[in-house]
């Protein structure tokens, strides 16, 4: 497992468009990444361990309407898929569901789970702690050119499978409609509907936990938030975990190490311990997907924010005063501020 200092991490621009092979900040535009194509479906592979310290895999599969994947297991991975666009049938042992954009599945270690895609162009997004699910993957498969699967199916006659997992044969439960809103007290494979969750109000945003330590046992939390426009937050870097920010739609600006980056829909950001940084939303209605390891960040959300049960934010839900004095009342969270909010660097402004 590579490590780079803190120190080291605060001066380096991100890597632009690149899978860097050490654990740097680097941003990926929608499509970017490592591309292989196996049963018809395209992966892009958007993190391995040599980028992430060994801490996750990540990777967007595309495919076609009747991609699918058998019932398999991972002994020593924790996983979470998230539908980024189409729609996909998804299997637990005796149960399954349809899920669109914003939902999402969470797989813990040894856990049978199964997929088909129901609409073309469907699109996934693979999330495993700890890394190693995708080597067979990047170790033994050709990468590929392309930015779409193969009309027709190409690749590995195969299915792909991460590494290290067990085929199991079991029956297929038929799908139910079920609403799939909270999350489990433990380890267990569950369902979870978009604008679910365990939700917290911040200024003209609203927080929703997919997965929380207790859940992937202190591997990752994840966040769904769902914001109306507003300006750069505090300049900060953590010491003891990686954020990563994905834009699922909308418009969010980076400022990271001091370079100012726009993310749109499917744009990806990697931020390791050390990367000074801030965003600032500047869309209405932007959703951001945050994937953080490990899980130490998990209670900021909850002392920076107020407990609610609405699916989408109100517009002055809450006195921004809240999160800063979260924030201030809790020493204890790994986050160190160096600053006011960044200023503009580009002329456009939010």
């Amino acid at each position: 497992m590579t490590t780079i200092d803190l120190e080291t991490i605060h001066g380096m621009a991100p890597v632009i468009n690149a899978l860097p092979g050490e654990p740097v900040p680097y941003y990926l535009a929608s499509g970017e990444g490592l591309r292989y194509e196996a049963d018809g479906q395209l992966w892009t592979v958007i993190a391995r361990g040599q980028d992430t310290g060994g801490l996750f895999d990540a990777a967007y599969l595309t495919g076609p309407r009747g991609a699918e994947t058998p019932f398999h297991s991972l002994a020593a991975h924790q996983r979470s898929y998230f539908v980024i666009e189409g729609s996909a049938q998804f299997w637990l042992p005796g149960q399954s569901r349809v899920l669109v954009p914003g939902d999402s599945i969470h797989v813990p270690e040894g856990t049978p789970v199964a997929y088909r895609m129901l609409s073309h162009l469907t699109r996934l997004l693979f999330f495993s702690a700890t890394s190693g699910a995708l080597d067979a993957l990047t170790e033994s498969q050709p990468a590929v050119e392309r930015h779409v699967y193969t009309p027709g199916g190409a690749g590995s006659s195969e299915p792909f499978l991460p590494s290290g997992a067990l085929v199991h044969e079991m029956a297929r439960a038929g799908a139910t409609d079920a609403w799939d809103d909270s999350l489990p007290a433990g380890q267990e494979g569950y369902f979870l509907r978009s604008h679910t969750g365990d939700r917290r109000g911040w200024p003209d945003a609203i927080n929703a936990y997919a997965a929380r330590g207790r859940t992937t046992g202190g591997r990752y939390f994840a966040v769904q938030t769902l914001a109306a426009p507003q300006p750069y937050i505090i300049r900060h870097f953590h010491r003891q975990h990686t954020e990563n920010f994905l834009c699922l739609s909308g418009r969010i600006w980076l400022w990271v190490n001091g370079q100012e980056l726009l993310l749109t829909a499917g744009d990806f950001l990697h931020a390791p311990a050390g990367t000074v940084h801030s965003f600032a939303i500047a869309a209405h209605n932007t959703r951001m997907l945050g994937l953080l390891t490990s899980d130490v960040f998990e209670p900021f959300f909850d002392v920076t924010g107020v407990a609610t049960d609405d699916p989408v934010y109100t517009e002055g839900l809450i006195d921004p005063s809240v999160v800063m004095g979260g924030i201030s009342g809790h020493p204890e969270l790994d986050l160190v501020v160096v600053g006011g909010p960044p200023e503009r660097v580009r002329a456009t402004g939010i």
